[in-house]
């Protein structure tokens, strides 16, 4: 685990989300955003047998994160684009103390945020600026990031990208000592993230992608490489 204070796991921990993801235009400026992610995340062997004694149990669970929501309204529409988006994120995750295993944020998240871009005939650029509030004592954060898309050849994109979250650590929620270990959505949560991603478009209407994140610096986030994979259908 990344931190900014002595960190030591005991247990290996393997956390992965199958996520259900849709935009859809209610008009030609108004876009609905939602999201059902599914966590299935494990509590493994011992990793750490000179560590503290072990509070987690080992075992797996699946179980709902939190379902998300929003609205993306274009603002200004010339030589680039403006819109402003606000994403809430429900308090509909599963905490279980025994294994220290969570879901998502016991919290409901309110993410306001102004998106920039411009695109062209073979690439395009975009930028956004916001901040998550969350309830429950939970810190707040800033976040900022960007991507830059070229197609390469036909169907084909490429895109690299930057995501930086900042935690204020204006919050002080106090958390069991086994969600604490796994350090799965506890508070205080930032990193500075870069990573690649690739579309392919198999018809005009659908095709896959696959994707690899990494950290410059991060702090009470997992210490690995994040890998993406998926498949989009795009409505006429």
């Amino acid at each position: 685990i990344f931190s900014e204070s002595t960190y030591i796991k005991n247990r290996e921990i393997t956390d992965n989300t199958f996520q259900l993801y849709a935009e859809f235009g209610l008009t030609n400026k108004l876009t609905l955003i939602a999201s059902i992610p599914i966590k299935s995340i494990s509590t493994g062997g011992i990793v750490n047998n000179t560590a503290a004694p072990l509070s987690i149990t080992e075992t797996s669970k699946t179980a709902l994160g939190n379902l998300q929501i929003g609205l993306k309204h274009q603002l200004f529409n010339g030589k680039f684009v403006l819109s402003g988006q606000l994403n809430i994120e429900a308090n509909t995750s599963t905490f279980y103390n025994d294994s220290g295993i969570r879901t998502g944020y016991n919290a409901w998240t309110f993410t306001p945020t102004l998106n920039i871009g411009r695109g062209y005939t073979n690439y395009y650029y975009q930028a956004f600026s916001g901040v998550d509030i969350r309830t429950n004592n939970y810190s707040s954060n800033f976040k900022i990031g960007g991507e830059f898309g070229l197609t390469l050849i036909k169907n084909t994109t490429l895109i690299a990208f930057i995501d930086i979250v900042k935690s204020f650590k204006n919050g002080n929620v106090v958390l069991p000592v086994s969600s604490i270990e796994t350090a799965l959505y506890i508070n205080n949560q930032d990193y500075s993230a870069f990573g690649l991603k690739g579309l392919y478009n198999i018809t005009d209407n659908y095709g896959f992608s696959l994707g690899l994140g990494g950290a410059i610096s991060a702090n009470n986030v997992a210490k690995q490489l994040a890998i993406s994979a998926g498949f989009f259908y795009k409505l006429n």
